[in-house]
This record gives structure tokens, C-alpha cells and sequence, in this order.
């Protein structure tokens, strides 16, 4: 059996999202911002997507700007926040431990240009708490970017209170919204957000293409010169065949919403029950605070290099933390974040689903998943000796 578990990496491509590429890629294919006809039939296409991806998230459909994914987004919200702040003056930037490294590696940047940064503790349980932010929050306080749910361990954050926080204090604030869009509802105007990045392939939609979402207002700082495309904010032709796929993604994603979040917390929560007593196992992150499709565990006296090594020879794809470090000898930051020791942080597995797994697949791989630890266990002299000082 072949089963895929690795969907908060990326996800794959509806029948929607391909159904709705395929006449951009074969027929309309001018650019849309030519003026003759089959630039301006493009041009259509593209604008109809915008409304779209604005729908999804609460927005109007000129407050979105479509990048190349979360990762841009990330840096396009953040410099612009700083650069704004700088302006007057202001160049503190409050963010958490566990954010994206799209977000932490902008931030390190920033601070060699001399901003400060604070970065919040998200404790045990994987959660941001709104007061830290407001405790953190200084005169010289420009952004605020905390992410909407954390990509390794699943935890939603309270966005819109932290939103009314930094709306009452005049800060500016921008979520990473990457695992959360088409996932749990958004609403950019409920939720007080300035700022929110969102990448397609994390909702079925094509790799390669995301947007952001700017309030009406908010002069985005540029970090792609060129052409005047996306008002002049974003250079460069659009990806309008990817760009309409996310669009029909994101679309399907919300309209399904609720009852595929049924669904996958359902399997989501046979995982649990089948995995949440293996010996020295611990599930990360808050149990009730989560999206509905991820469940990050550690098994201590194992690598999870060697786990997924071994479930992947099973037909099991799944992954130990953030596609973006793989290859990394480190242990996940988030983890650490989150008080893990080094030691027992090294055996962790992220299994994230979607609407297309099966009850069926997940018992597949609470039995695989059981051999494999029990097997890596038999062969570890690390849990030889935590067996020892158990006696």
C-alpha cells in the first residue's frame, strides 16, 4: 500500500486546479498585459482569479497580490512592515520562536540593518499567547508577524486577538498563513490582519505560485523591480496558468471546508488513538488547538531519519518536521521551541493528511509505524540504556 502523509510539505494537484490550467495553458495563453485580445482574454482570467483567492480570505480583490508563494509573500510583508516602521522611526519587530524560516531568516536579515526583534516563547503547548504580545509591544514596535498555524506541529494561533491587539496599539500585523488557507475559515476583516501570506500547493493547487494580501492602504515595499504588474508591486509576468489553478484550489478548498476538516480530524484522531500509547512516545503541541490534519509525535531512543526511511521501504511518505530543512542534521526548531530536549526531539515524525486518505491508510500506518520503532528499538543502544535507568 502506498500512502501519502506529507501534505502539510505540499499536497497534491485537484482535478479542479487542472481542469481550470489546462485552456490558460493550451489557448489563452497571452500575457495580460498586452493590449490585444487574447491578451486581454488572459487578462480576464487573471482578474477573475483575484476575485477568487480575495473571496477565500475576506479581502477585496485589489488587496491581493499574486508572488511566487508563502515564501516571497513572507518577505514582501515583513520588509514592507519594516521599511514602513523605519519611516518613523520605529524598527522593533515582535515575532515567535517557531515561525517559518521564510519568516526567522527575513527577520536575521533585518536585524544586520539594524532592527531589533523580539521573538515570543510559544511554550509547551505549541500556542503564542496574545498577552506576551501585548506585553512586548514598545513605541518603536513597527510589525507584528506571528503565523496562523505552525507548519510542523499544527497549532492555531489566537490571530484575532493578537490582531486587536496590534490594531488598538497602531502596529502593523502580518500572519503566515501558509498551512492555514483552505484549511480553517480566514477572515482578513474579522481578524484584523494588515498582512497574510498563502502558497496554492498547500492546497491542492499548483507549486510555484502564491499571494499576498495587503490592506487597502499599506504601501508594499517592492523586492521584485521590473515591470508594472500587480499595480506595480510585483514585477514580472503572472504565472497565469498556476495563478488560475490556485484560484480553482483555493475555491473548492473553502467551499468543501467543513466538511473535509470532518473528515481528515476523524483520521487525524484514529492516528492518535492507534500511536498515543507507544512506550515513550509524546504528542507535540496542543491537543485541541490544531489543524485538523497534522499530528507531530516523538518516539524517544530512535532517529527519524532512520523512521522514515523505513516507512518510505513500507509505502509510507511522512516527514520528521519542515520540508524546507530537509537534508538538516539539527533538530526542528520548533520542537526545541517548544521545550523538547535534543535528545527525544531527533525521534520525531509529522504525519499531515488530507481528503484524499482513507480510514484504511491510517491503520496501515499506525501498524508500520508501530514495527518500525519497534524495530529501530531493538537494534538502539540509546534505548538499551533508558531501559537500564528504568530499573
Amino acid at each position: 500500500m502506498n500512502v501519502y502523509t506529507d501534505n502539510a510539505a505540499t499536497t497534491k494537484l485537484s482535478r479542479a486546479a487542472l481542469d481550470a490550467m489546462e485552456p490558460v495553458l493550451t489557448d489563452v495563453y497571452g500575457n495580460p498585459s498586452s493590449l490585444h485580445s487574447l491578451g486581454q482574454r488572459a487578462k480576464e482570467y487573471l482578474e477573475q482569479a483575484r476575485e477568487d483567492v480575495a473571496a477565500a480570505v475576506g479581502a477585496d480583490p485589489k488587496e491581493i497580490y499574486f508572488t511566487s508563494g508563502g515564501s516571497e509573500a513572507d518577505n514582501q510583508a515583513i520588509r514592507t512592515g519594516a521599511y514602513l516602521g523605519a519611516k518613523k522611526g520605529k524598527k522593533h519587530i515582535i515575532s515567535s520562536k517557531f515561525e517559518h524560516h521564510a519568516v526567522l531568516h527575513t527577520l536575521s536579515a533585518l536585524e544586520k540593518e539594524g532592527f531589533s526583534v523580539t521573538l515570543l516563547d510559544v511554550y509547551e503547548n505549541g500556542i503564542v499567547r496574545a498577552k506576551d504580545v501585548a506585553n512586548a509591544i514598545t513605541d518603536e514596535t513597527c510589525l507584528v508577524t506571528i503565523m496562523t498555524a505552525n507548519n510542523e506541529i499544527g497549532t492555531v494561533q489566537p490571530i484575532k486577538e493578537i490582531g486587536e491587539i496590534c490594531r488598538a496599539r497602531g502596529v502593523l500585523f502580518h500572519t503566515d498563513a501558509v498551512q492555514a488557507v483552505g484549511h480553517i475559515p480566514i477572515d482578513v476583516r474579522d481578524m484584523n490582519i494588515d498582512m497574510l501570506s498563502l502558497s496554492a500547493h498547500k492546497f491542492h493547487g499548483p507549486k510555484g505560485t502564491g499571494a499576498l494580501y495587503a490592506r487597502r492602504g499599506i504601501l508594499l515595499k517592492n523586492i521584485i523591480d521590473g515591470g508594472a504588474q500587480e499595480r506595480g508591486k510585483r514585477a514580472g509576468t503572472e504565472n497565469l496558468p498556476a495563478i488560475v489553478g490556485m484560484a480553482a484550489a483555493i475555491k473548492e478548498a473553502t467551499a468543501n471546508m467543513k466538511e473535509n476538516s470532518a473528515k481528515i480530524t476523524l483520521m487525524r484522531n484514529r492516528l492518535i488513538e492507534g500511536l498515543k500509547d507507544v512506550e515513550r512516545s509524546r504528542i507535540n503541541g496542543d491537543m485541541n488547538c490544531r489543524l485538523p490534519g497534522t499530528l507531530n509525535m516523538c518516539f524517544e531512543g530512535i532517529e527519524g531519519e532512520s523512521l522514515l526511511l523505513l516507512l518510505d521501504a513500507k509505502g509510507i511518505s511522512a516527514s520528521s518536521g519542515s520540508a524546507c530543512t530537509s537534508g538538516s542534521l539539527d533538530p526542528s526548531h520548533v520542537l526545541l521551541a517548544l521545550g523538547v530536549p535534543v535528545e527525544i526531539a531527533h525521534g520525531s515524525l509529522r504525519l499531515s493528511l488530507s481528503e484524499y486518505n482513507t480510514m484504511e491508510e491510517m491503520d496501515y500506518v499506525v501498524k508500520s509505524v508501530k514495527e518500525v520503532v519497534s524495530y529501530l528499538r531493538s537494534i538502539s543502544p540509546v534505548w538499551d540504556k533508558i531501559k537500564m535507568e528504568e530499573k
